[in-house]
């Protein structure tokens, strides 16, 4: 259980040399989280090297020798098998974990958290799962739009940069060495192929969207449809959505209900080419959403562009935010 500390928190990061652990390290420090202690967990190959946090030299440790008594916080960023074998332990010896991998998202005891989106459903002990990244940012305009008008259903195709792959993704863009990681040419192609294909012809990083966003917005039959298309750009994840409402929109209504969304930019000036793109949100845990517009083929249907840094909001951002409303939490 996640108690009040006013000299600060011992946190761990378990996967510090890791792209999203790195990233960690930085969201902790603009969130202005308290940390008493800052202990880095890493593979055996790490172990003994430092990183450099708040001008401090920390060494790495070993999962398999080191003792998890008095830590308060562990952010899991090493992978599902990392999680499934070590986050336990570490909520046995008192932690709140908070679990970048995939490993419990699927299962309905542990929360999902999106903090702009359920903060409701957090909780201050066990385990917390942080959701996928391309679900992430897209949830956030869907909230507001479902608070104001109704949501009937939700589209999406993704445009999801390399480092998605992690740091894999980005050595195999820049070495042309694509097709090693990818199967195809990254650096020549766009593929619509993220995670295993399933037995009805949609992926599994797919379905962990439409799951997801269902779960986080509690709204358990949404009809939801998702195509995840790698694309070979390093960082930031890009959504086209198409969003069915429930009452009659105005244009002009829609963009101040997403304007006022926390976590939300609106860029939405065509005329003068200002729209959401990838490089402006990078090293942000803002949501940047943009070109606005109705379906066409459907005046209750809404379309929309919605970009954000993968690695901050998508992973290491979001699951610092939810330490940040847990420890808001304990002072309530």
């Amino acid at each position: 259980m996640l108690e009040h500390k006013s000299d600060g928190y011992v946190i761990a990061i378990i996967g510090a040399t890791g792209l999203v652990g790195r990233n960690m390290m930085d969201a902790l420090l603009d969130h202005q989280i308290p940390i008493k202690t800052l202990r880095v967990f890493a593979s055996p190959k790490s172990v003994g090297k430092t990183v450099l946090h708040m001008g401090r030299e920390i060494i790495m440790e070993s999962l398999d020798d080191a003792s998890f008594e008095g830590i308060d916080v562990a952010l899991f960023a090493a992978g599902s098998s990392v999680s499934l074998r070590y986050a336990n332990a570490f909520v046995q010896a008192g932690a709140l974990v908070i679990d970048n991998s995939s490993a419990y998202r699927k299962d309905l005891k542990i929360p999902l958290i999106v903090p702009e989106v359920n903060p409701e459903d957090l909780t201050l002990s066990g385990i917390i799962a942080n959701p996928n990244c391309s679900t992430i940012q897209s949830v956030l305009p869907i909230k507001a739009l479902d608070q104001v008008f109704g949501v009937r259903m939700v589209s999406y195709v993704t445009y999801q940069s390399v480092s998605g792959s992690g740091q894999k993704g980005i050595d195999a863009m820049h070495h042309q060495e694509g097709i090693s990681v990818y199967k195809h040419d990254i650096n020549r192609s766009v593929i619509p192929e993220i995670d295993l294909f399933l037995e009805d012809g949609y992926t599994k990083e797919e379905h962990k969207m439409i799951d997801e966003t269902r779960r986080l917005l509690n709204i358990k039959d949404l009809p939801v449809s998702a195509t995840c298309v790698r694309v070979p750009i390093e960082r930031g994840h890009a959504v086209q959505m198409t969003v069915s409402l429930k009452t009659p929109f105005e244009l002009s209504r829609v963009k101040d209900v997403l304007a006022a969304m926390p976590g939300i930019v609106l860029i939405d000036d065509p005329e003068n080419r200002l729209y959401p793109v990838t490089e402006e949100t990078i090293g942000t845990d803002l949501v940047h959403v943009g070109r606005i517009r109705r379906d066409l083929a459907d005046p209750m249907r809404l379309m929309l562009f919605v970009v954000a840094d993968n690695i901050r909001k998508g992973a290491a951002g979001n699951a610092v935010q939810i330490l940040k409303l847990a420890i808001e939490r304990t002072t309530i």
